[in-house]
């Protein structure tokens, strides 16, 4: 039994069958092996670039407390993420994705290079971008009925939880349940109100 096995395993390996299997998968191998040193050589390649350009981190500078400073707004940026599209102030977003875009580019081209201030700014332009899509779809994709119902329960839900911001209206204690009800309290708010957008950034931008 063990012989007929043996013999059966030295047949496959001098079979044509296991050649074509053991050089393809040498091939494969190989290909590996190569893509590893080739991202090997790319990785020392980014840190030799890194050392010419002189990227290091001061902490008594102002290049590393100025981005430091300057996250307040990416920071506010993805916390404005989840606020409703309707109070997106699209002169805002347009501002600040524009500036970003800016100071990305400084940050790359100033010596030595600022790669604090330029994941700042890059996570501030990924945030602004997304808000500037909702804001276009809100704003220029969505139906008017659909844009209307939703203004309607923004605004009961401001209303309602900030009574005092409005003293010309006469809110009632609760959201009333009839569609009626509620489409006149917004017709009321429209005609003397209009919703909050969103603020202008309290941090000022250091760089």
């Amino acid at each position: 039994m063990a012989g007929a096995l043996l013999r059966k395993g030295v047949t496959y390996i001098q079979s044509k069958e296991f050649r074509s299997y053991l050089c393809r998968y040498c091939v494969w191998g190989f290909a590996l092996l190569q893509e590893g040193c080739v991202k090997l050589k790319l990785v020392k390649g980014i840190a030799n670039s890194a050392c010419a350009h002189d990227v290091v981190v001061n902490t008594g500078s102002v290049h590393f407390w100025g981005p430091v400073a300057n996250w307040g707004l990416p920071l506010a940026a993805l916390a404005d993420l989840k606020k409703d599209p309707e109070i997106i102030s699209g002169n805002m977003t347009a501002a600040l994705a524009v500036y970003s875009m800016c100071f990305m580019r400084f940050a790359w081209k100033v010596q030595p290079r600022n790669l604090l201030l330029l994941a700042c700014h890059f996570t501030n332009e990924c945030a602004q971008l997304t808000q500037g899509a909702r804001f276009v779809h809100y704003h220029y994709l969505t139906p008017e009925d659909h844009k209307r119902k939703h203004h309607i329960e923004v605004v009961e839900k401001e209303i309602h939880e900030h009574p005092e911001k409005y003293p010309g209206l006469q809110v009632q204690p609760v959201i009333p349940e009839s569609k009626e009800e509620q489409e006149k309290e917004a017709e009321e708010f429209d005609k003397l109100y209009e919703l909050p957008k969103e603020p202008e950034p309290h941090i000022q931008p250091s760089l």
